[in-house]
């Protein structure tokens, strides 16, 4: 339930922090007092978005915050896990608009994306605004008064996911059915493509490894002389640099001998020595190896330069030639299989219009079975609201398809048209005086009546969503006197399992609230300020007579009033 609502500057209201109760919280006022703009901020708190243009005069934001009890409701309590948002007893919303353009949207004081807000909102509340009374008179609408009575959220949501799924593999079809003669086109290209690229056969990385031996082919001649001079100099010749140093070292040794202190200069000598051995060694088998053959030369130039072609020609790099041969070839095969994919992706939708079919079958059982107990629990309460013999009916059909151009699904081999909902089409019919016809909600029902028809969809609805929270605008419109107090009656019954806020008019409705408020609108420093203050009982007895005989209220309307709320 909605325990507390503060607004701050917005459009007509400075601050107004009002606590609301449970069952029945009324709220009326004199037109233009602000009622609507407080709708429309309990709105904004539910996830609507707004402009700045909300923002009262010289403020440079705007403010609805909420607080909601919430303990028990394993529906928030999991999307507020999921976002990794604090949670207790109490959950407070917050929304603040600001001239900046910077709107920003709270959960328990963590920042959140107007989404979840929204989200949150459809947890809470069923807010019914006076449009929503036009709503009734469309009848693409009355299927989802029907699926929310069944609760067919899961179905839903179940058939909208394989419809998408055939809509994507049937865009797939029809894009590959028109790449059919471009393929055909290209396929001899990309035959020789693929011909040319594998006759190489790259490999990232090999231009490196070309590069150095190229290098050192080349250089061949005179890595031999080089190789060969300093081996000689090193070892082989007669005044090499290792005979010098095992002379050496012979002298050092004596030294050695007569004073230890050259023994380090010993060690330092033979590790030279060994290190002319490693050298020379080295050298000798470098040398050894050095090719000077020609061919392997020119076949290395030859591989580096097909490399080059390759690089030049499909992308400048060995990895966008691989690239780009992964995609001829993906799109040559499909060419080859092209039949096959084809056979493919149709024996898919297939599958898929069946799947969509079944689903759409399990939606409209559910439908059917519960159209006639809609129906009576309608007509139930229309006569308690005052119409005496109605009659309603849920007329369900579905459209066969003769046109495969246009999309279908399939339940027992037949072709069905869909949309949204399922196959379904679904429309409401009543009669509203004894032996009349039915007929079309949409083209029979008056004002009163439509008012009366959506408080019985929004009682049996409520049963079934059991939404914590229903909020109503002057949803007493068209009614009056005798049938005023039966509607009355039938929200308040409805705040008995809920909690109500309505706006109205009649003072037969305001009577039976648990909690009334009045909305006033009063210049304040010269500024129209809007005000909202929770009625005693006395005051409660004046504003019923004022809603009773206008703004002079007189001693006949008082004595009204009190008799209204002794009932």
């Amino acid at each position: 339930m909605l325990k507390n609502l503060l607004v701050k500057d917005y459009a007509l209201i400075e601050e107004i922090n009002i606590e609301f109760g449970r069952g029945l919280n009324i709220i009326t006022g004199e037109t233009g007092a602000g009622k609507s703009i407080l709708i429309d901020a309990m709105s904004l708190l539910l996830g609507e978005r707004a402009s700045t243009d909300v923002i009262r005069k010289g403020a440079q934001k705007a403010v609805v915050e909420g607080v909601f009890e919430v303990g028990g409701n394993s529906k928030v309590a999991s999307l507020l896990e999921e976002n990794d948002i604090e949670q207790s007893e109490e959950m407070i919303i917050r929304r603040e608009i600001s001239l900046k353009g910077s709107n920003r949207c709270f959960v328990n004081d963590t920042p959140v994306q107007l989404y979840l807000i929204k989200e949150l909102g459809n947890l809470l509340v069923d807010l019914h605004g006076q449009h929503e009374h036009q709503s009734l008179l469309r009848s693409d609408t009355h299927i989802e008064f029907l699926d929310q009575y069944c609760n067919n959220y899961e179905l839903l949501a179940e058939f909208t996911g394989l419809k998408k799924q055939l809509k994507e593999v049937s865009l797939h079809l029809k894009e590959l059915k028109e790449k059919e003669f471009s393929l055909k086109e290209k396929k001899e290209i990309y035959s020789y493509q693929i011909k040319e690229i594998d006759a190489v056969a790259p490999q990232e990385g090999e231009e490196e490894t070309i590069t150095e031996q190229l290098n050192i082919l080349e250089n061949s001649e005179k890595l031999l002389e080089l190789t060969n001079d300093l081996y000689e100099s090193l070892y082989n010749s007669e005044n090499s640099l290792r005979d010098s140093l095992v002379n050496s070292l012979k002298k050092i040794e004596l030294l050695a001998d007569i004073d230890k202190t050259f023994g380090e200069s010993l060690n330092e000598a033979q590790s030279a020595l060994s290190i002319i051995n490693d050298i020379s060694e080295f050298l000798r088998k470098y040398n050894s190896r050095i090719n000077l053959d020609q061919s392997e030369l020119n076949n290395l130039r030859d591989r580096l330069g097909a490399v080059n072609l390759l690089k030049k020609k499909y992308g400048g790099s060995i990895k966008s030639v691989l690239e780009y041969r992964k995609k001829i070839g993906e799109e040559f095969e499909s060419a080859e299989n092209f039949a096959d994919n084809i056979l493919k992706l149709e024996k898919q939708i297939e599958q898929l219009r069946s799947e969509c079919g079944k689903a759409a079958a399990i939606l409209s059982s559910k439908r059917k079975k519960a159209a006639g107990a809609v129906a009576k629990e309608i007509v139930n309460t229309l006569k308690e609201l005052g119409i005496q013999e109605p009659a309603f009916k849920v007329n369900i059909e579905n459209h066969p398809s003769d046109d495969d151009s246009q999309d279908f699904l399939l339940i027992d081999g037949k072709k069905y048209l869909f949309d949204k909902h399922g196959y379904d089409s679904a429309e409401f019919f009543i009669s509203t005086n004894a032996g009349e016809d039915l007929k079309p909600l949409v083209k029979v029902a008056s004002g009163g009546e439509v008012s009366r028809i959506m408080l019985a969809l929004k009682s049996i609805l409520a049963k079934s969503d059991k939404l914590p929270l229903l909020i109503f605008d002057e949803i007493d419109t068209g009614v009056s006197g005798r049938i005023a107090r039966k509607v009355g009656l039938t929200m308040k019954s409805l705040a008995s399992s809920h909690q109500l806020i309505a706006i109205t008019h009649l003072p037969q409705i305001s009577a039976l609230a648990d909690h009334h408020y009045t909305i006033s609108k009063e210049n304040i420093n010269g500024r129209v300020t809007s005000l909202i203050k929770k009625l005693t009982s006395e005051e409660r007895v004046k504003e019923v007579a004022r809603l009773l005989s206008g703004e002079n209220v007189t001693d006949a309307a008082l004595t009204g009033a009190k008799e209204l709320l002794k009932r």
